[in-house]
């Protein structure tokens, strides 16, 4: 794999029905070598710093096969950083990829630790008012990551994957869980066990609390 783009938003306003919101989605490639730090990338704007950014989520990547297969679904080119994304990786497919994940990029170090959830502001962006529900069952999701280790990067820099060795969940499946939970303590507990989002643990304790509770 390959890193083929890495990709910067600048404040943007978007209109959409019944909103107006300032973004960072709209991303536009940028000549390298680019620092990644613990906090993401230097200039790149987050709107939404509820659901976006922090050190857990620092990163966004996705991935060059999840292109080829929403060119043909859509129908149209797509540049890179169409999607949001920071950085775009020649021969990666999103879904497979695990919580746990590693991934060694130039001189940096990124752990996968979330799958994003569309939201209305990618459907704006998309011009598609049906784009969160596509996204959603298109099983694609993209990479969220933490940095483990800063340092710069660049296009052409090879790009390589260590699967995560203990018990964890692919982010598709966690894009799927995200629409139609699977309560069960097994699968709350595969979650807890991963190195996931802070985000995503606070609410995966709670889940597992009230089964308890329940129980």
């Amino acid at each position: 794999m390959q890193l083929t783009s890495i990709n910067i938003g600048q404040e943007q306003t978007l209109v959409r029905p019944n909103k107006t919101e300032q973004t960072g989605i709209f991303k536009q490639p940028v000549a390298g070598p680019v620092l990644v730090s613990k906090n993401g990338l230097p200039g790149d704007f987050i709107g939404d710093s509820k659901h976006h950014g922090g050190p857990d989520q620092a990163l966004y990547l996705y991935g060059g096969a999840d292109y080829e297969w929403w060119v043909a679904e859509l129908g149209q080119e797509i540049a890179p950083g169409t999607f949001g994304e920071n950085l775009t990786i020649s021969g990666l497919e999103s879904g497979p990829a695990q919580i746990g994940a590693i991934l060694h990029i130039g001189e940096v170090i990124l752990q996968v630790t979330a799958p994003r959830i569309p939201c209305g502001t990618l459907a704006g962006r998309m011009k598609i008012p049906n784009f969160v529900k596509q996204f959603r069952f298109s099983g694609r999701p993209g990479l969220y990551c933490r940095v483990l280790q800063e340092g710069l990067v660049k296009a052409g820099d090879q790009v390589t994957l260590e699967q995560y060795s203990n018990p964890t969940v692919t982010l598709a499946e966690a894009m799927a869980d995200y629409y139609e939970p699977i309560l069960t303590e097994a699968m709350l507990q595969r979650y807890l066990g991963a190195p996931i989002a802070i985000r995503i643990r606070r609410h995966k304790e709670e889940q597992l609390q009230k089964l308890r509770e329940q129980g």
